[in-house]
């Protein structure tokens, strides 16, 4: 059943700014959908057969993309860095780094910070979503070289609508999607909660929360004390470290004579522009008196502004800030709230492949001044891209940053490729290696112990012989993790049990699998000391810990010993 909690009710006044003028930028962003006459999808040419990488390679729409705004016409969107096929043929290193491209999706979130980009993709295996995966990768936001790549659990709550860096505070701050999320009990039990009958969620909440997220770990920290139920579509933070999102907005009113639409009462409706406070996690509101059917005074919280004027539809979208000016959000949104017009002249329905007559799913630059809500059309954009991140080049509220979220607390290479090789029990030991090459490692485990699992960016490899070989390297960093299993002592095979627990290393910590619910998880660091411990509720779980560090991992009967 999904559940709804009310926290209007805790309404803060934001300050506002006086608007500064128009200004040239040059917009990039991460080519997300753009709709073909065909359907949703994107398109690829193949390249060929690389023998010697035995791969195909292809060469994608996906990628990094640039538009110059002057002011008043936007051009046409354009791959930066270029993809050339002529320049990239026969070279393997080129053929992977275009190749690479086609997992530059952010399809369930992305966000450009200090010259590099995440992308969260989310996927299934099997197509189950009950094994839902989410692939995080890190970009080169310049040159577009894909600098790391790991799998992330369902519990990971990685889908968001939209990531951004607060330059005030150095965090990084999104609104994520609670997937399967319980409330707690405090907010169930306020007169304020209730349940709307019509959903059924089954498996918990699902709504958004405000959180903060550690880039190296991927760990996701709610704010919010509560989920959310509006249908976000952006979220950026300006150079005042100010946070906005707007809500999708349907076609509800007319269309007037600067295009915009408006409810009965004259007033713009829409997309809808709420700003967050970042310490609570709240939406800041402003107190409204109204009157009931029966004449009653009451006091309603609404957004600080109005509606924005136009329509949105329900998919992802891109805002950003320009650092100079932190009075406009740009988006990229759609025109037409993706409708199309019928001969009558009413919006309707139509088949997509009318779309460069009938305007369906055509989308649009935008810019949104905070202080009143109201945006203003700026321009189409050709061929209808839509972005997952969104960057003013050269100004945004990230540039020049002086923490690097991505770093984490490891220390690590910074020029080259590497593989990281997790097993030292001080330090970490960096394998120089080459883009587009494979590497097989013999693994020797000590007296009494075993080979139990290897993970090559969070993908298990398969142990043959004690050896494993990697996929083609294609980022720049990469994580070999290997975990050891002691063996039996009394040797006796026959009565072991048919179910064995699974443990593997992770970026950020463990991921335990084929476990039986009520199993006991203790984890312990190299001296016999107690890190953790807690009773498995699942045949799954997900445990976050240190890096740099060796731990003794106890699962039911089953013991291993893993370096993260």
């Amino acid at each position: 059943m999904r559940k709804y909690y009310s926290l209007a009710a805790l309404a803060l006044v934001a300050s506002l700014c006086l608007p500064m003028d128009a200004q040239s930028l040059k917009l990039k962003g991460i080519g997300h959908n753009n709709r073909y006459d065909d359907g949703e999808q994107m398109t690829s040419t193949y390249l060929g057969w690389n023998a010697e990488l035995k791969k195909s390679i292809f060469i994608v729409d996906n990628g990094i993309y640039a538009m110059n705004y002057d002011g008043t016409t936007l051009g046409t969107p354009f791959k930066e860095p270029p993809v050339v096929a002529s320049e990239i043929k026969g070279n393997n290193e080129k053929e992977i780094w275009a190749d690479n491209f086609n997992m530059m999706y952010g399809n369930s979130g992305a966000a450009y910070i200090n010259g590099k980009l995440v992308t969260v993709m989310s996927r299934d295996e099997q197509s189950t979503t009950d094994e839902e995966l989410f692939a995080v990768r890190v970009w080169d936001a310049t040159t577009g070289d894909l600098l790391s790549t790991e799998i992330k659990p369902k519990s990971a709550t990685l889908e968001s609508a939209g990531m951004s860096y607060n330059p005030k505070d150095g965090k990084v701050y999104g609104l994520f999607y609670m997937t399967g999320q319980s409330l707690p009990d405090y907010i169930t039990s306020d007169p304020d909660y209730f349940e709307d009958q019509d959903a059924d969620m089954t498996d918990g909440d699902a709504g958004y929360c405000l959180c903060t997220i550690d880039l190296s770990t991927m760990k996701v920290t709610p704010i919010t004390p509560g989920l959310y139920y509006y249908n976000f579509v952006t979220f950026a933070i300006n150079s005042e470290g100010r946070a906005f999102a707007m809500t999708s907005g349907g076609a509800n009113g007319y269309i007037d004579e600067e295009g915009k639409m408006r409810n009965m009462d004259g007033e713009l409706t829409g997309a809808q522009l709420w700003e967050f406070d970042l310490t609570t996690g709240l939406l800041k509101t402003v107190a409204v008196e109204k009157f009931d059917t029966d004449g009653e005074p009451y006091t309603d919280q609404e957004p600080l502004v109005p509606a924005t004027g136009y329509c949105s539809q329900y998919r992802r979208q891109a805002a950003c800030f320009a650092g100079s000016n932190p009075n406009k959000m740009y988006w990229v949104g759609y025109f037409n709230s993706g409708k199309g017009v019928n001969s009558w002249g009413s919006w309707s329905s139509l088949p997509d492949k009318e779309w460069r007559t009938n305007g369906k799913y055509d989308t649009a630059l935008y810019e949104i001044d905070v202080n009143t809500g109201e945006a203003t059309r700026l321009s189409k954009i050709t061929n209808r891209w839509i972005f997952s991140a969104l960057w003013i080049d050269g100004d945004d509220p990230s540039d020049n940053a002086e923490v690097d979220p991505f770093s984490g607390d490891d220390t690590q290479p910074t020029d080259g490729n590497y593989i990281a090789l997790q097993h030292a029990e001080n330090g970490s030991i960096w394998q120089q290696v080459e883009i587009g090459k494979q590497y097989t490692y013999f693994l020797q485990p000590a007296e009494g112990w075993k080979l139990h699992s290897v993970t090559f960016n969070d993908y298990e490899l398969t142990i043959v012989d004690n050896t494993v070989t990697t996929p083609a390297v294609g980022a720049a960093l990469n994580r070999l993790i290997v975990t050891f299993e002691e063996m039996d002592p009394t040797m006796i095979q026959e009565i072991a049990p048919t179910k064995q627990p699974k443990v593997l290393g992770t970026n950020g910590g463990l991921h335990i699998s084929n476990a039986t619910a009520g199993d006991i998880l203790t984890v312990y660091d190299i001296n016999g000391n107690l890190v953790r411990q807690q009773k498995l509720n699942a045949t799954e779980a997900d445990i976050t810990l240190n890096s740099n560090a060796l731990y003794i991992v106890k699962v039911g009967a089953k013991v291993v010993k893993v370096r993260l």
